[in-house]
């Protein structure tokens, strides 16, 4: 199947000086949809932390800023190991060779959510990895080419925390071995978060999760979520827990990101969120796309699901799948255009004609919408800006 060349959006640029010059650094370009407005730092000057410890403080006090990653920060051991009793889930069907064990976070492996059948474990993981960096209010954190690294702890923005913009980042490596291990980006009770050109694999729990918190307006652009493991809950090297869109009053922009290798929850919605999801490209997933809980409103138009067994698990809330060139029509209205036809190889149905929702996209930023697009995969992701 051939698709048109999509256009890339927003981008990051970090600047080189020549001829000995001190080097500069910038956000450059703006976020597109819901998170329209997002200014990070904003004029700070940006510094680099000299240790994980200064990026730690500076991430978490009260100051805007501009922190620029041009190395790896590794927080693994920084905060110990833990050793406690887990468990083996029902999921886990290939122990020793591939599977998920879980770590009893909020008591997961005895309040039923594990399954019938479960088996009491010794897990032993890096206890940073659990827990993320909660992120201030006001900062931009951007990387250097594809140097700018955090491994073994993800970062938080939540409990009124507002305007942070993460560009040219790969977090990575967060107990990738055990169910609820840790979560690499988390949004819960903010506003103005922008993610763009970002990467995000080897992750115990969920690449990105908005909590059930109000978090407002988000736009996550441009961004590599890489499914590919060792450590799977579905026991075929496919990452399940990717994307968790289950929040309250939530306004969620997904663009121009390469969504691959996964098995399921690609995203799961829910809660109150409204989701537009525009010009995405999902590539091997051995399960589900969407998962459309009750409350979840979205709209998906202009992406390529390539391979990929069920684009669509269930829709018990609203859902638009951009069906066809006269129903998308209706799009104008609300969104500003006409809504763009996905792309399907090899690939089960969407489905999705939900229109009654439209509503809640009037008066707000919303994105624009091309023709859909293979070639998002060699534009998203971390060093391709």
């Amino acid at each position: 199947m051939k698709f048109s060349i999509l256009a890339l959006g927003s981008a990051i640029s970090v600047h080189a000086a020549v001829l000995g010059k001190k080097a500069t650094y910038a956000v450059v370009g703006k976020p597109e949809g819901f998170g329209t407005g997002t200014t990070g730092g904003g004029s700070a000057a940006c510094a680099i932390p000299a240790s994980v410890s200064e990026l730690k403080t500076w991430l978490t006090d009260s100051v805007a800023r501009c922190i620029v990653l041009d190395k790896e920060y590794n927080f693994k051991g920084t905060e110990g190991t833990t050793t406690a009793t887990g468990c083996r889930p029902a999921s886990n069907k290939c122990p020793g060779a591939g599977g998920q064990d879980a770590i009893n976070m909020a008591s997961w492996c005895t309040n039923g959510n594990a399954g019938a059948g479960v088996t009491s474990i010794s897990v032993t993981y890096d206890t940073a990895g659990v827990s993320g960096i909660n992120v201030g209010s006001n900062k931009s954190i951007i990387g250097v080419g594809s140097k700018g690294v955090i491994r073994g702890k993800g970062l938080r923005m939540a409990n009124g925390a507002k305007n942070v913009i993460i560009q040219n980042i790969h977090i990575t490596e967060l107990n990738p071995q055990y169910i609820w291990g840790g979560d690499a980006i988390t949004v819960d009770g903010s506003d103005l978060i922008w993610i763009d050109h970002c990467k995000i694999s080897l992750i115990g729990r969920q690449m990105f999760v908005a909590g059930t918190g109000a978090s407002n307006r988000v736009t996550i652009s441009n961004t590599e979520f890489d499914g590919q493991t060792s450590w799977s809950a579905t026991c075929d090297n496919h990452h399940y827990w990717a994307i968790y869109l289950t929040g309250s009053s939530d306004l969620i922009t997904m663009k121009n990101n390469y969504i691959h290798h996964t098995s399921g929850r690609s995203p799961k919605v829910g809660g109150n969120s409204l989701v537009h999801a525009v010009n995405n490209y999902w590539y091997a997933n051995s399960g589900h796309a969407f998962d459309n809980g009750a409350g979840g409103k979205v709209v998906a138009e202009g992406n390529v699901f390539q391979n990929v067994v069920t684009p669509l698990l269930a829709n018990s809330g609203s859902f638009f799948g951009s069906p066809s060139t006269s129903a998308n029509a209706v799009c104008s209205t609300n969104l500003g255009h006409v809504c763009q036809l996905n792309a399907f190889g090899s690939s089960g149905a969407l489905g999705g004609t939900d229109t009654a929702f439209l509503t809640n996209f009037n008066g707000k930023s919303v994105a624009t919408a091309s023709a859909a697009s293979s070639n998002i995969a060699s534009l998203a992701g971390v060093g391709k800006i």
